[in-house]
């Protein structure tokens, strides 16, 4: 396995050539991330400054989590240890981070006081994964539901538990039987 030292040069050159052609006026420092930080997991992180960090941060942070994503692939990670690198600007992701913590902290109110599941908007993994462990203190129950893009977390009331929904088989052949040429 690479050393951290390596990984970091491969994270600015893939930065470097990414800004310069690409015109972003960006200026980037890569970190090493302590184990204590807000991201305990990552390895390296990148703070992103300059006038363009408005576009990274446009549609919910869509271009910094994509950057994010490519290096990640860049450096090799397998999906699973994609958050082994952080990238943020203007404290995106800790705001998010906090926003995530008092949405859940609405929604177990507001399920244990109306004894209905709540959907929350859908998100990116890392968000759903940052939910799923907001809501865990409060011992509902909590699933992910929906499909790629549009995957999001239902929170449960107490004793509650979804209905088991069709299985992917089922999924298939419905699709299948749908577009049949009759």
């Amino acid at each position: 396995m690479e050393n951290l030292e390596a990984k970091k040069k491969k994270v600015a050159d893939f930065l470097q050539t990414l800004t310069s052609p690409g015109r972003l006026n960006l200026k980037f420092t890569i970190l090493d991330t302590p184990p204590a930080s807000a991201d305990s997991s990552a390895e390296i992180s990148v703070e992103f400054s300059g006038p363009d960090v408005p576009l990274l941060l446009a549609r919910n942070g869509e271009l910094l989590l994509s950057l994010e994503h490519l290096a990640a692939k860049v450096l090799r990670f397998e999906h699973e240890d994609h958050d082994r690198i952080s990238f943020d600007a203007e404290n995106f992701k800790v705001l998010r981070n906090q926003e995530l913590r008092m949405a859940a902290e609405v929604a177990i109110e507001r399920v244990r006081r109306t004894g209905q599941p709540y959907s929350f908007s859908p998100m990116n993994s890392r968000e759903r994964r940052l939910l799923h462990l907001a809501l865990a203190s409060s011992g509902l129950h909590t699933e992910s539901s929906g499909d790629g893009a549009r995957r999001f977390v239902v929170l449960y009331p107490e004793g509650e538990k979804p209905a088991p929904g069709p299985t992917k088989e089922d999924r298939v052949k419905a699709i299948r039987q749908r577009f049949r040429r009759r």
